[in-house]
């Protein structure tokens, strides 16, 4: 998908920080809490939809809470002519693995791992750098989130420029 700029206005940032509470909160109610139309709120959230600003209405699930209580950032150093295509599909194969991105600097992959355990951690990490196309990992243990995964900020923000 071709995510386009999306400006965003206060009307904007409302019907976002509703729905981010709210995530089951109906068409209609959204319409009679911002108090307008419904087809106001229907075409804003259809247009931040298709632009790729709104990608999921799903459930937030908390790995600690499911039994994966330590998390992880490793950073991947790859073999090039493997490619990083290859290294994500390996990557993508493993549950524990909850994201992974390019980056700059001394390494090439980033991603964000859970495990039940230092032991699973352990293990999910063999699995990662059992592909060949891996070079070495080096791996950091999160002890506290600080502050946790966000964007009602940044859309506020948004809404303001």
């Amino acid at each position: 998908m071709t995510m386009r700029s999306v400006q965003l206005d206060a009307l904007d940032a409302r019907l976002v920080e509703m729905l981010a509470a709210e995530p089951r909160i109906g068409v209609l109610e959204l319409s009679r809490r911002l108090a307008v139309a419904r087809g106001t709120v229907q075409a804003r959230l259809d247009k931040l939809i298709a632009r790729g600003a709104i990608q999921g209405f799903g459930p937030e699930v908390i790995p600690e809470a499911i039994g994966f209580g330590v998390m992880s950032f490793v950073t991947l150093e790859i073999s090039q002519r493997y490619g990083h295509g290859a290294v994500a599909e390996h990557l993508a194969d493993i549950p524990e693995v909850l994201e992974a991105h390019t980056i700059t600097g001394s390494g090439d992959v980033l991603c964000r791992i859970v495990a039940r355990s230092n032991a699973d951690l352990q293990r999910v990490i063999d699995l990662i750098v059992g592909y060949e196309g891996i070079v070495r990992a080096h791996t950091i243990i999160a002890l506290a989130e600080l502050i946790h995964y966000r964007t009602l900020p940044l859309v506020k923000a948004a809404s303001l420029a």
